[in-house]
């Protein structure tokens, strides 16, 4: 049965995250895969050539998905293929790892050893990058501070510093030239299964704001469309 979760976002300025790491460090603790606290995230995204990904996010679609690939650090010896699903507001996320070289190989088309994959979600991919014309469009490069609270398996990000690749989609180079996207702000996300704590509630209240509906992947897309 897929496991919906709950998720709020936030577009914060510096003086709030601020306050919400010092709160989030007194009540939860880093996730256990960051780096000092924070590690660097690099996302190949995937929309049909009508932008449809990017549509149905700007229209609120109910029912959406998108496809990306994305690797930490810049260390591509761990790549995830990732499908994330909202509905009603609520979201899920299937993955599926890749190689650098399968990778590699989606990236310049070369798709023809996808149908014979083991994963499913590499079988999905193929299918609808040959059905709906999918195809990679942009990269988004970005810092997170993860912080986590069993309770409620609760997960609370600072996400900043993001840049766009524009049209470029060389995913596996490291000096592949990305500039910020927008007015350098910070996207505060929390997720959540059955319930929210309060102390994670708390810890996050940003008095006179209202959860939004950021997308870094529109934020990389809309300024240079």
């Amino acid at each position: 049965m897929t496991q919906y979760r709950h998720e709020w976002k936030h577009e914060i300025d510096g003086w709030d995250q601020i306050a919400i790491r010092q709160r989030l460090r007194a009540v939860a603790r880093p996730d256990g895969h960051a780096v000092d606290g924070r590690y660097q995230i690099r996302s190949l995204y995937f929309d049909n050539p009508s932008d449809r990904a990017l549509r149905e996010k700007l229209d609120g679609v109910n029912l959406r998905e998108k496809f990306r690939i994305r690797y930490y650090n810049l260390d591509p010896s761990i790549i995830h293929l990732e499908k994330k699903t909202k509905r009603n507001g609520l979201g899920t996320k299937a993955v599926a790892e890749l190689t650098a070289a399968e990778a590699q190989r989606i990236v310049d088309g070369e798709l023809g050893w996808m149908p014979g994959s083991d994963r499913g979600l590499v079988q999905e991919l193929y299918h609808k990058m040959r059905t709906q014309g999918l195809q990679p469009k942009t990269i988004v490069d970005y810092t997170r501070e993860p912080f986590v609270y069993a309770p409620g398996n609760v997960r609370v990000t600072l996400d900043y510093d993001i840049r766009t690749g524009l049209w470029c989609t060389d995913f596996l180079n490291p000096d592949c030239v990305t500039i910020p996207a927008g007015e350098g702000v910070t996207i505060l996300e929390v997720k959540w299964d059955a319930f929210l704590p309060d102390i994670i509630r708390d810890a996050v209240q940003l008095k006179g704001r209202r959860a939004g509906a950021f997308s870094k992947y529109a934020a990389c897309r809309l300024p240079f469309s």
